[in-house]
């Protein structure tokens, strides 16, 4: 059965950036294939599979064990709240959003501790997540875009550290000008971010005045960042 185990392209990047031999803390593990894809093929030594359902958790242990996968402790928990810092050295959080990753890190200031590597892929809200990082002793040592079903989502790589993030950054993450995917992210955000001003500009309220001069501000910006993703790339002119 074990070749039949697949992940979706999302997971798969975060399995590929998990380090050899990790011991693994899975948060929202849902059906567990994460932690059961990596210990069938001996990536990682140990996990710990967490999730906030216990329908998703049964599943769960029912694939370890319809696979054979040994290894992974399961437990019913919110985040990480029945994990302990030295359980791990990998926290791997995907499939929810960016506010929701934000605040199960906060309520466990261990991840923080310069001893843990952060896998996380927001589904939504990657700015949350990423303003949350820059404010709470975080760095974003790597980060990429994946197409996973139609849509494109950031998978970022985080641990102790400090960084400075523009709007535009925030909003992209801090290295959209070299990513592959970078070019039609970019033009996703402008997009969104053009319908934003247009509506603000519309208002007769003196402060959405303030706020679309704001989101013209970040728009400019990512413009910029458009154009350098483009020289970068090959394709400018």
């Amino acid at each position: 059965m074990e070749k039949r185990l697949e992940l979706s392209a999302r997971l798969a990047l975060l399995a590929d950036w998990v380090p050899q031999g990790a011991r693994l803390a899975d948060v929202g593990t849902d059906h567990g294939l994460l932690p059961i894809w990596l210990r069938l093929r001996g990536r990682i030594s140990s996990a710990v599979a967490s999730d906030l359902r216990p329908g998703p958790l049964s599943r769960a242990r029912e694939n370890a064990a319809a696979y054979g996968a040994d290894g992974i402790d399961f437990r019913l928990c919110d985040g990480l709240a029945a994990v302990e810092a030295g359980e791990c050295d990998t926290v791997t959080i995907a499939g929810m959003g960016g506010e929701n990753i934000a605040a199960i890190l906060a309520a466990a200031p261990w991840t923080a501790d310069g001893r843990h590597t952060l896998l996380l892929q927001p589904q939504s809200r990657g700015e949350t997540l990423r303003a949350f990082l820059a404010d709470h002793g975080y760095a974003i040592r790597r980060e990429a875009l994946v197409e996973d079903r139609g849509h494109i989502y950031p998978v970022l790589e985080a641990g102790a550290g400090e960084m400075t993030l523009s709007p535009g950054r925030l909003l992209c993450g801090p290295r959209i000008a070299s990513d592959p995917l970078g070019d039609r992210y970019l033009i996703e955000k402008i997009i969104q971010l053009q319908a934003a001003a247009a509506g603000l500009g519309r208002s007769a309220r003196p402060e959405d005045a303030a706020k679309a001069d704001a989101v013209r501000d970040v728009l400019t910006e990512l413009l910029e960042l458009r154009e350098e993703w483009r020289h970068a790339n090959g394709t400018g002119n």
